[in-house]
């Protein structure tokens, strides 16, 4: 069995490796000469023409990394045995059968295990390729020879389906979103960033920190960001959540917790001059942390163009439409639900009145998908499965004063492609809420969740389960204002 033994990747560890290799790539560039000097060299990157990237560095940083979380495991975790050997003591000959015979499996490992770390350590692989100047989809092919090296030679178990798709798609979305963001925080008010925005862009995407830190120069040129419109927001409060579940009888559990939460829409629809013309141009990202040790991260939700246009209906109204990635980490107390996917949609802001406007998003796509109860049933506690899925989110804005935010999503989890054929899914998630500014950037929000699934499986009872969450936060807006694009006067002059 191997539910929970991949302890190794939680994000402390991944961390850990990430600074060690940081000091160690350090070291290496002040011997060689290569960090710190005061005038760009010659080979510094140039992101318009492509000069001065490395495919070399990555591609050698990746590999260093997987071999030092390798070595981080094999101390930490010696004894986690598996088929009669241990799991970290792989070799040559283990990666030889791998590649050669897998079997290729569906894994068993914790559901934090595999849809939260297994991405987040595709990002880091994602943060290497991107920081040494590749573009998106060089960067997607190094996520995933990264994740199936991994899964041939960073263990003796057999290499996961699961996991590569987590780590080299899913870890794809999430790395391309905090590179970006990182590059925000680098970017500033355009003066040279110093140490805490430094600092502050590394906490965010640590391997573009790493590649900054470590190469100087040669990797300080920002990502040209093209000035995008964004909107973010930054809540903290408290919450109280009512659980009810009839599998297994009925019961219903009420919990009063702290919350924080960040979004971030980055290429709003509107901007005169803005181009669309490089995956994730336009992405939302949201991120929710509990205040309870047994459910630290509550969702990450990211959704990001990588093929599209934009377009146009009158005066009042701008879009984008096109194919759209998404990882999907949700995980309300009693149940949860992950997928990556890819979806065909639009974004878009509809100015209603000289005031107010409607943004909004609509899409539906596939995805691969894990969910599931939290109490353990048989072997695993989720299944894996295809998974047609669905989102609406739209957020009024009146004005500088107020907005309403309505964002649906629906996952209807399949057996196909996992380990339980005769088992379905269906799962609902409604965020309601009301921000209203009080002074400049301090606002005050009320917010609903009201996460629901009913599941069916041939070997046990079915289920049905709710999670209702209400919210009072305070609110950092990233402006005083709540988004909405302005282009009406510039398509006047």
């Amino acid at each position: 069995m191997k539910r929970g033994r991949k302890k190794s990747k939680t994000i402390f560890s991944v961390l850990l490796v990430g600074a060690v290799m940081s000091i160690s790539s350090w070291a290496f560039a002040q011997g060689d000469g290569i960090s710190g000097s005061a005038e760009a060299p010659t080979s510094a990157l140039s992101w318009e023409t492509g000069a001065g990237k490395s495919y070399l560095i990555p591609a050698l940083e990746i590999p260093a990394f997987l071999l030092l979380l390798n070595g981080y495991d094999r101390l930490a975790y010696p004894n986690d045995v598996e088929g009669g050997k241990k799991v970290y003591d792989s070799n040559l000959s283990t990666f030889w059968d791998h590649v050669n015979h897998g079997p290729w499996v569906v894994d068993r490992d914790s559901f934090a295990m595999n849809q939260f770390a297994h991405p987040y350590q595709g990002s880091m692989y994602h943060g290497f390729a991107r920081s040494a100047g590749l573009n998106y989809w060089e960067a997607l092919l190094y996520d995933n020879v990264g994740s199936l090296l991994w899964e041939t030679a960073g263990e003796t178990t057999p290499p996961s389906i699961n996991d590569q798709i987590a780590s080299g798609i899913g870890g794809s979305f999430f790395g391309e979103a905090l590179f970006r963001m990182a590059n925000l925080v680098l970017e500033g008010d355009g003066e040279k960033p110093g140490f805490w925005r430094e600092l502050g862009a590394t906490v965010i995407s640590p391997s573009t920190g790493i590649n900054r830190f470590a190469f100087g120069d040669r990797f300080k040129p920002l990502f040209p960001s093209q000035n995008p419109a964004t909107f973010w927001r930054l809540r903290l409060g408290a919450s109280l959540t009512s659980n009810l579940s009839d599998q297994g009888g009925s019961n219903t559990i009420n919990r009063n917790e702290a919350t924080a939460d960040f979004s971030m829409a980055y290429g709003l629809p509107g901007k005169p001059g803005y181009n669309y013309t490089r995956p994730f141009d336009y992405f939302h990202f949201e991120f929710t942390s509990l205040g309870t040790a047994d459910n630290p991260f509550d969702n990450v939700m990211i959704r990001g163009l990588l093929l599209g246009k934009k377009y146009a209906a009158g005066n009042a109204y701008r879009g984008i439409w096109g194919l759209y990635g998404g990882y999907d980490y949700i995980s309300p107390h009693i149940f949860r639900v992950s997928s990556t996917s890819v979806s065909l949609g639009t974004t878009f802001q509809w100015w209603l009145s000289q005031t107010v406007a409607l943004q909004g998003s609509a899409l539906g796509g596939i995805g691969y998908a894990a969910a599931g109860n939290v109490t353990p049933a048989g072997e695993r506690d989720y299944h894996y499965g295809v998974a047609p899925q669905g989102l609406l989110a739209l957020r009024l804005i009146l004005g500088d004063r107020a907005m309403f935010d309505l964002t649906g999503r629906a996952y209807y989890v399949t057996g196909t492609g996992g380990g339980d054929p005769g088992g379905r899914e269906n799962i609902d998630r409604l965020n309601m809420g009301f921000t209203v500014r009080i002074y400049g950037r301090h606002a005050l929000g009320l917010q609903y969740i009201a996460s629901i699934r009913d599941a069916s499986y041939h070997d046990r009872a079915d289920s049905h389960q709710t999670v209702g969450t209400v919210s009072l936060v305070y609110t950092l807006l990233g402006n005083p204002g709540f988004g909405a694009v302005e282009w009406r006067g510039a398509d006047k002059r």
